[in-house]
C-alpha cells in the first residue's frame, strides 16, 4: 500500500487543522494506520493510531482530548483532526500502515509509510 499524508500547514496556537492520509491499492480497510510526529530535535514519535477496523483507537497522552483520529475506508482515507493546536504541536507528521494487526506506539512495526507533511504553529 502507498499512502500520501496532506493537510499541513502555518496556523496560530489555539487553531485547528486536518491532515489526511490517502491509501492507494486494494484491502485499505485491512491496515492499522498510525500518526507519528518528527522534529528536527526529537526522535519520531507516536500521535494517534486507529485499528484496522476501526473498532479502537490510541492517542498519545500529549494530545489526548485535542486529537482526533477516524478513517472512512469507502475513500481508502484516515484522517487526523488537530484541535486547539499549541506551538510544541509543530512537526512533520507521518501516517504509516502496517496490516492486520493492533495499534503500536514503535515505528520500526509499520512497513508502509508516506512522505510527511509540515505543521507549523506559531504563539
Amino acid at each position: 500500500v502507498q499512502l500520501q499524508a496532506s493537510g499541513g500547514g502555518l496556523v496560530q496556537a489555539g487553531d485547528s487543522l486536518r491532515l489526511s492520509c490517502a491509501a492507494s491499492g486494494r484491502s485499505f480497510s485491512q491496515y492499522t494506520v498510525g500518526w507519528f510526529r518528527q522534529t528536527p530535535t526529537k526522535e519520531r514519535e507516536f500521535v494517534a493510531g486507529i485499528r484496522w477496523s476501526g473498532s479502537s483507537t490510541d492517542y498519545a497522552d500529549s494530545v489526548k482530548g485535542r486529537f482526533t483520529i477516524s478513517r472512512d475506508n469507502a475513500k481508502n482515507t484516515v484522517y487526523l483532526q488537530m484541535n486547539s493546536l499549541k506551538p510544541e504541536d509543530t512537526a512533520v507528521y507521518y501516517c504509516a500502515a502496517r496490516g492486520f494487526a493492533g495499534i503500536s506506539y514503535t515505528e520500526q512495526v509499520y512497513p508502509f509509510w508516506g512522505q510527511g507533511t509540515l505543521v507549523t504553529v506559531s504563539s
